[in-house]
């Protein structure tokens, strides 16, 4: 055979097709008139809506990961924030529960001063107005530290009441602060009167029952449970007509002679904050006149 007679083609398996550039200006000519047809006839809309039906599972599988993460990641912003929610609604609930039990202190004492200040223009005494600081550190009596002393003008023996009545007394004047024994100690006692039948008594204090008793009442004694006591005025101290207390228990027995008779003090001697300290009315007495000799009179007049 001659070189001449030898077929030159390819086979049929290394034949080319349309060159490179004939293929990019078909499928461009062909994507120009998919995207005309589709924006004037909407050819290609049912296609797509087979094509995303079809792919939705796909798409919903390979969004979980990606909404995993983002539910993972706002439960912690959540939880954060929910914290720091609360955190700050406890600190204001605290806030605001300071600030009630001020108000509701601020409140009471507010009425206790008003009682106070009516309380002392009914009085015709001179009074100052003292504040309870602390009581004091002996466990077996009942004495209270006001915050007014001899500088202030603060005198051994005062009355000291509050707004519902006698509290104490004071026993142990300093500069700056005095000591006030309350009527419930075992070693004070106060002159008082039955409103009830104007009867005098003396109450004591009773240091471990926290009240007063009325001592030395023959059994026969008209008293009634619920009579009131007040200030009688008689040991020229505490100023007449002050509620002291008020009957809470009477107790007769027959082999005795006298009947025991408890009594509620009507001033707060555990919890009284604001006080008032009367002058004693033996400040107010006029001094009693010097006693002359026997049978010289008096003189008149004129020079000695």
């Amino acid at each position: 055979m001659t070189l001449g007679t030898l077929d030159r083609t390819p086979p049929p398996i290394f034949k080319q097709g349309p060159s490179a550039l004939s293929k990019l200006i078909l499928f461009s000519a062909l994507a120009l008139f998919l995207m005309v047809a589709d924006s004037r006839f909407k050819v290609t809309q049912p296609l797509r809506a087979v094509l995303a039906t079809v792919l939705y599972p796909v798409q919903w599988l390979a969004l979980q990961p990606v909404r995993f993460g983002r539910e993972v990641g706002d439960y912690f912003i959540t939880a954060r924030q929910a914290q720091t929610q609360s955190e700050a609604a406890s600190q204001m609930r605290a806030t605001q529960a300071i600030r009630s039990t001020r108000v509701e202190q601020l409140t009471l004492e507010n009425s206790r001063l008003r009682k106070l200040l009516d309380l002392r223009d009914q009085l015709k005494v001179d009074s100052m107005a003292a504040e309870v600081l602390y009581d004091a550190a002996d466990p077996y009596t009942r004495k209270v530290i006001i915050g007014k002393g001899l500088s202030q003008g603060v005198v051994l023996g005062s009355p000291v009441i509050d707004e519902f009545g006698v509290l104490g007394q004071v026993t142990l004047v300093h500069p700056l602060v005095s000591e006030v024994t309350l009527i419930i100690d075992r070693n004070l006692a106060i002159p008082v009167l039955n409103l009830r039948t104007g009867v005098r008594s003396l109450a004591f204090g009773d240091t471990g029952g926290g009240g007063l008793e009325l001592r030395f009442m023959g059994s026969s004694a008209d008293v009634q449970q619920g009579d009131l006591l007040t200030t009688s005025g008689v040991d020229g101290v505490y100023p007449p007509g002050l509620p002291v207390a008020r009957i809470d228990h009477i107790e007769r027995r027959a082999e005795s002679a006298f009947v025991r008779i408890q009594c509620t003090p009507l001033a707060l001697v555990s919890g009284a904050r604001h006080v008032m300290v009367l002058q004693p009315q033996s400040a107010q007495i006029p001094p009693r006149p010097a006693d002359t000799p026997s049978g010289t009179p008096p003189k008149k007049g004129g020079r000695s």
